[in-house]
């Protein structure tokens, strides 16, 4: 299995009912909220670690990627800003899993809003 089905399950439990679409996408999965890219779950292939995809946003990356588990997210070897991947030491717990994805949710009603 590409992905964590089990974290997958517990990513959707925490999202709004409406406006929601996930798919498999590159290996993983992707929510898409308001038709925009949210969060998304995969697996490390360097480490074999599962790990979250974030879309936080700009403004809030610098002070998100301080906090345990955050890391760079580099898919094409640069980091992306705005965009975080998040390994299971940052979301196993269930308030840190909330923590993240109130802050994609956040992140997604602001782009919404534009």
């Amino acid at each position: 299995m590409a992905f964590d089905e089990y974290l997958v399950e517990r990513i959707r439990q925490r999202l709004p009912k409406r406006k929601i679409a996930g798919k498999k996408m590159m290996g993983g999965w992707l929510f898409m909220v308001n038709d925009k890219m949210c969060i998304g779950v995969d697996k490390d292939k360097k480490s074999g670690k599962d790990r979250m995809m974030l879309r936080v946003g700009k403004e809030a990356y610098e002070k998100l990627l301080k906090k345990k588990g955050a890391r760079e997210m580099d898919f094409t070897g640069r980091s992306m800003k705005g965009f975080l991947f998040v390994y299971p030491e940052g979301f196993d717990a269930d308030k840190d899993l909330d923590f993240w994805v109130k802050q994609a949710l956040t992140f997604n009603e602001e782009i919404k809003e534009k």
